[in-house]
């Protein structure tokens, strides 16, 4: 029997090309969470720059460069760590520098792009798949549903701090 709800969202911001209103970004992941109908668990989502994305990639999948969001699911068998009460138990790792450049592509913003890799991550962590073409057009679907709904919720734009002009 699982215990009383709890989720633990942690989130590090070690990159320095853009300003996040971190409160705010974890309030969409509650919302994401609660959307998904998740009711215990523990996030760890590291904002970090190209250069330690591509670090990160090459040492725990040996891919080179930089990408847009890595998932550690620290509930699959094969990570060692193992949490019966939790339903969801992962860590992202979130490059804002990427987050740009495809925004850029996409003609969009960045922070809509942040915001896509969470919930872009969160539904590996909940057992999506993007490796084959028909579970890929599945993800996506059920990725821009979420974009959806947490864009009706909240102004990804604020992911922006404002800036205090000093007097």
């Amino acid at each position: 029997m699982k215990a009383s709800a709890s989720k633990l969202i942690e989130i590090s911001n070690s990159q320095r090309t853009k300003k996040i209103n971190v409160r705010l970004l974890k309030q969409i992941v509650a919302k994401l969470f609660a959307e998904l109908k998740i009711e215990n668990a523990q996030l760890g989502i590291k904002l970090v720059g190209a250069k330690e994305m591509a670090r990160v990639n090459w040492q725990f999948l040996q891919h080179e460069g930089s990408t847009d969001v890595i998932t550690f699911d620290h509930l699959d068998p094969a990570s060692g760590i193992q949490n019966p009460e939790s339903d969801l138990h992962g860590e992202l790792f979130i490059c804002v520098d990427d987050a740009i450049l495809q925004a850029q592509q996409f003609e969009t913003d960045w922070q809509s792009e942040v915001v896509r890799y969470v919930v872009h991550g969160v539904l590996h962590l909940r057992g999506y798949d993007d490796l084959k073409p028909t579970l890929r057009r599945e993800m996506k679907r059920e990725e821009n549903r979420l974009v959806r709904c947490l864009a009706q919720k909240f102004s990804f734009a604020q992911l922006l701090p404002a800036v205090k002009l000093r007097a």
